[in-house]
C-alpha cells in the first residue's frame, strides 16, 4: 500500500530549504516520488511508518513536522471532489490541510470573523481539513491560524497537489 508524505513548512520564503529531487533519490530504495517543490512525497513500496519516519528525519537537513497518509485516503478524496460541481471563485485556491490524526475535529469556519474572509474552512473528511482561501497578502497569517482552531499543527496544499498525487497512485 502506497503511503503519502507531507513536509510541514518546508522551502517557504528562504526557510527550511531543501531539494526534494535529492531527498526523493535518496530514497529510492522505498520507490519515493516527488510532487513539487513543497515536500510531498509518494512512497509505492511498503515500510513500517516507523522506519519511514526515522529515514526521513536522518536525511532531512533540518526537523519539520511531518504528516503521513495512505494513498488510498487521498484517491478517494481527489475520486469524490470535496467542493461539489462548483468552479472556484477568480483568485480562490482549494487547499487541503491534513490533520496529525483522525481523532481531530474541525467546523466550518471563516477568517477573518469579520468582513471579506481570505481563509474559509467548508469541512472535513476524515484526516482532511478542505477549505479555501484567496489570494491576498495577509492570507498566510490567516491559514497559520489553523493551527490554533485544530489544536495541533495542519499540513496545507492545494488542491491541484492532492490531484497530482492521486495521479501518480492511479498510475502505479
Amino acid at each position: 500500500m502506497a503511503l503519502v508524505v507531507f513536509l510541514r513548512g518546508v522551502n517557504v520564503g528562504g526557510h527550511r530549504t531543501f531539494r526534494p529531487t535529492q531527498l526523493a533519490a535518496q530514497l529510492k530504495h522505498l520507490d519515493c516520488i516527488n510532487i513539487g517543490a513543497a515536500g510531498t512525497f509518494v512512497i509505492r513500496k511498503p515500510v513500517p511508518l516507523k522506519q519511514l519516519r526515522a529515514e526521513l528525519a536522518r536525511l532531512l537537513p533540518f526537523e519539520t513536522a511531518v504528516a503521513i497518509c495512505h494513498g488510498k485516503n487521498v484517491t478517494e478524496l481527489v475520486d469524490n471532489p470535496p467542493f461539489g460541481e462548483r468552479r472556484a471563485g477568480r483568485g480562490v485556491v482549494r487547499f487541503v490541510s491534513i490533520l496529525p490524526n483522525k481523532t481531530f475535529r474541525v467546523e466550518p469556519v471563516e477568517l477573518p470573523a469579520r468582513g471579506k474572509w481570505l481563509v474559509r474552512v467548508l469541512g472535513q473528511r476524515e484526516r482532511f481539513v478542505i477549505g479555501e482561501y484567496r489570494r491576498h497578502m495577509k492570507t498566510i497569517g490567516y491559514l497559520g491560524k489553523l493551527d490554533a482552531i485544530v489544536g495541533a499543527p495542519v499540513t496545507t496544499r492545494n488542491w491541484s497537489t492532492l490531484c497530482a498525487i492521486a495521479k501518480v497512485l492511479q498510475q502505479a
